[in-house]
């Protein structure tokens, strides 16, 4: 994998911007930094012309890839995970954890949030124990707690300062009094794994629970009569619900549903990827937990419950343009803007603009597959297309 930083100026693109898409633009990149859009300027020494170049993909819900996984507490691992995704254009990563005794978790945490300190991951979300036994899907049944706040922040402390979202289950004793723990100690609160109804879910809304973990799956159906969490996280505008476009967890038709209930700013696109993404069919651990991957699809040695995915955020975007029709602009604020600013990094990334991380990924105008990657000013994809001879 070739890396060089560079003071570059690429044309001829199709340029995504928060303010529109155009056409044959101009971007110019100094360090690590965008350092100017249009203009004149710097004469271009890239021509990107039948390219599309977007910011860089935000992922708030990713458990592992290239044959690696989070959960395995050690740093090696974890760089081969967030190397694998960057590849694929994710920029920002999010490392979840998966349920596992205590104390083994606060280890995880502990080992990640160095790796966050050292600018490699953005932050830690624990997904479990906390959550519903009846709705754990590839979650150790045994090794599910209770809400207890008091745990809650001991995980939380655990991931010294580094800790960005729980997910929990917020009918469960304890479910409400950690949803508004969370809320004080800035940490994102997230609806999941749960067995809660309408009136409940809105509780937790009220209490401060702000996005919904992988919306539709793990969670009761929407009834007639009975609505059930997602009717009520989709009509709250204060929440940002995840959805996972792998054409697997959910049907086209359903992820039109969300957009067109909840708009794209309020959609998170993830991956919820396990060890398997970037790989081949196979067995892969997740967490404590046994995972065969059969044509591309991971589920659980025993029970066959769906494990996460195998999906990249780059699949992610082209099936969102190319079977759900989404402009390119509602693709662009799902899977960069909107969690880019749910983490608070708004001011820094998730959009093209001068002044923020020159975090860029360059798509081929046609088919929308990935060409190139650009991290921090750093080519980590497509040097040598794009540079070579410049």
């Amino acid at each position: 994998m070739t890396t060089t930083r560079n003071r570059f100026v690429l044309s001829g693109a199709r340029l995504v911007l928060p303010g529109g898409v155009v056409e044959n633009g101009r971007l110019a990149v100094d360090g690590a930094t965008i350092s100017e859009i249009g203009g004149e300027g710097t004469p271009a020494d890239l021509d990107l012309t039948g390219c599309t170049v977007v910011p860089g993909f935000v992922d708030l819900h990713v458990h592992g890839g290239g044959g690696a996984s989070y959960a395995a507490g050690l740093a090696e691992e974890a760089l081969t995970a967030a190397r694998t995704h960057l590849e694929h254009g994710t920029t920002t990563t999010v490392a979840s954890t998966v349920t596992g005794e205590i104390d083994e978790v606060c280890r995880q945490a502990a080992v990640l949030s160095e790796l966050v300190e050292e600018g490699v991951l953005a932050g830690v979300h624990f997904e479990g124990p906390f959550i519903s036994p009846g709705r754990c899907g590839a979650h150790r049944p045994d090794l599910l707690r209770e809400p207890d706040p008091a745990l809650v922040r001991k995980l939380v402390d655990a991931a010294r300062g580094t800790a960005k979202m729980v997910t929990l289950a917020p009918e469960l004793p304890g479910g409400l009094e950690s949803v508004r723990l969370l809320a004080d100690l800035g940490v994102i609160a997230a609806v999941g794994h749960t067995d809660s109804d309408y009136a409940k879910t809105l509780e937790a809304i009220e209490a401060g629970a702000s996005v919904a973990t992988h919306l539709f799956n793990a969670m009761p159906g929407i009834q007639h009569r009975a609505p059930g969490p997602i009717v009520a996280l989709l009509e709250d505008e204060r929440v940002t619900v995840e959805l996972i476009n792998d054409g697997t967890h959910l049907h086209p038709s359903v992820l039109d549903l969300a957009y067109g209930t909840a708009g794209a700013a309020r959609v998170a696109l993830i991956t919820d990827a396990m060890g398997a993404a970037g790989m081949g069919d196979g067995l892969y651990p997740l967490g404590p937990l046994q995972v065969q991957v059969l044509d591309g699809v991971a589920r659980l040695v025993e029970g066959g419950s769906i494990a996460g995915s195998t999906l990249t955020l780059d699949v992610a975007f082209k099936r969102s343009v190319t079977v759900n029709k989404l402009s390119l602009a509602q693709t662009v604020q799902s899977i960069s803007t909107t969690p880019a600013t749910l983490l608070g990094l708004g001011d820094t990334l998730g959009s093209l603009a001068v002044g923020k991380r020159a975090d860029l990924a360059i798509l081929d105008s046609s088919s929308y597959d990935l060409l190139g990657v650009v991290r921090r000013g750093e080519w980590i994809k497509g040097a040598e297309r794009f540079t070579s001879g410049s």
